[in-house]
């Protein structure tokens, strides 16, 4: 059989987060066929100190669930004026049950007075997959940027309508289309990284 008759592998989608989940596909789509997290599995509770491990947490749970292949990442955004915070505790920020609104009120409170030439931060995601054998392929992708003062913008979600990227042209994330953000976010260049990884192209992905 030839490469383009080939049936792609499958891989589950550990979160239930719907904007991430509509990233991976886009970032995915041709390479993999991402299959939806299944309904009425049980939330992983995200203890562990790393992005890495609470990527590899998600992804082993629901790959043991499920007997397929999941995938799963994990994003901190790390603001340097804060000691490298929010960090693994991006999501939370501002509380167990914060919202994204929460969690960027937060952050512009505790970056207050702080001049822009200090507000240099980074989003820092891991992305693992874990394949019912055990078997674990982790990427990595980072992207450099400052805090905002102000929100701007209406895309995307979590810390997007703050952070401005250092590769781009001044806006925030939230400002740019799906298809700019993609091409230069952390979570774009940890996809693209998995989606070159080997495995997809062995006897072994199917």
């Amino acid at each position: 059989m030839d490469d383009a008759a080939a049936p792609r592998a499958v891989l589950v989608c550990a979160s239930a987060n719907p904007h991430k989940v509509a990233e991976m596909e886009e970032l995915l789509a041709g390479v993999v066929d991402l299959w939806p997290r299944p309904a009425g599995l049980p939330d992983v509770v995200e203890d562990a100190d790393t992005l890495e491990g609470n990527a590899r947490l998600k992804a082993a749970a629901v790959a043991t669930a499920t007997q397929r292949g999941a995938v799963a990442d994990d994003t901190g955004l790390e603001v340097d004026a804060l000691d490298g915070a929010p960090g693994v505790r991006s999501h939370r920020f501002a509380g167990e049950h914060a919202t994204d609104a929460d969690n960027r009120a937060l952050l512009l409170a505790r970056l207050a007075g702080v001049p822009d030439a200090e507000r240099t931060a980074r989003f820092h995601t891991v992305v693992m997959v874990c394949l019912p054998a055990g078997a674990e392929i982790v990427t990595e992708g980072v992207c450099e940027g400052t805090i905002a003062g102000a929100e701007r913008g209406d895309g995307g979600f979590g810390y997007d309508r703050l952070f401005v990227p250092t590769d781009g042209d001044g806006r925030t994330f939230a400002e740019m289309t799906a298809v700019e953000k993609h091409a230069i976010s952390h979570r774009g260049r940890a996809m693209r990284a998995l989606a070159l990884n080997p495995f997809w192209r062995s006897e072994n992905a199917g």
